[in-house]
């Protein structure tokens, strides 16, 4: 989702990594909710600081990233082994779904050009909207229809009581979801703060990976 210098909202539906990237050529800011930096062991501190910021139950969302050698692994059978090995945790179902969109990222990101690299920001969208709704978690889930109802006002107080719909009504539903919607205007509320300055990250000063990726959660 970006906003064009007419201010005007554009939905667009990138099927692959490589694709989203393509698009950031266009861009000033790209925000991703997606791991980026990989530790090559233990926890990444962006997540630690996350869940800690986000509190019980928010900070169920914030999934451990891989460590980068279980990134190549091709089960979850596998990648729990690596990582127990080197880490002595155990990947969860849930962790294991993201790999495949973790690993497609990371490959995109260590082909392109450092121009492009730097602007690229992992987001996590619940930290997103605990900053936006004045650094407190969101009450409930997305999930459910409280939890939608309050991200739906920030949205539209921010950009406009018609910008969630004109967004809902350009996508099906079997290839977008509403909350998926939400999440994506949780980035972009990110990215304009990012363009204008005022972002800041988990850890403030956030280390880098062995691919020389930042490993920070901007917000």
């Amino acid at each position: 989702m970006r906003t064009p210098a007419s201010a005007q909202l554009e939905g667009v539906l990138a099927r692959s990594a490589r694709d989203l990237l393509a698009l950031a050529s266009e861009l000033h800011v790209l925000a991703v909710d997606i791991p980026i930096g990989l530790a090559d062991r233990g926890r990444r501190a962006c997540d630690h600081e996350a869940r800690k910021l986000l509190g019980w139950p928010r900070c169920q969302s914030v999934f451990p990233a891989p460590v980068r050698p279980a990134l190549s692994a091709r089960s979850r059978r596998q990648a729990s082994r690596i990582t127990s090995r080197v880490d002595g945790r155990r990947v969860g179902a849930q962790a294991w779904a993201l790999y495949p969109k973790i690993r497609e990222m990371d490959a995109a990101l260590r082909s392109a050009s450092p121009g492009l690299r730097r602007k690229i920001f992992e987001i996590h969208p619940e930290v997103s909207f605990w900053a936006w709704n004045r650094e407190r978690p969101m009450a409930e889930s997305k999930k459910t229809p409280a939890g939608r109802s309050a991200r739906l006002r920030l949205v539209r107080a921010r950009f406009g009581h018609r910008a969630y719909d004109f967004v809902r009504e350009a996508f099906l539903r079997k290839d977008v979801a509403d909350d998926d919607i939400l999440d994506a205007f949780a980035a972009l509320w990110t990215a304009e703060r990012i363009f204008c300055r005022q972002a800041r990250t988990l850890p403030a000063r956030p280390p880098r990976d062995a691919m020389d990726l930042t490993m920070a959660i901007t917000y």
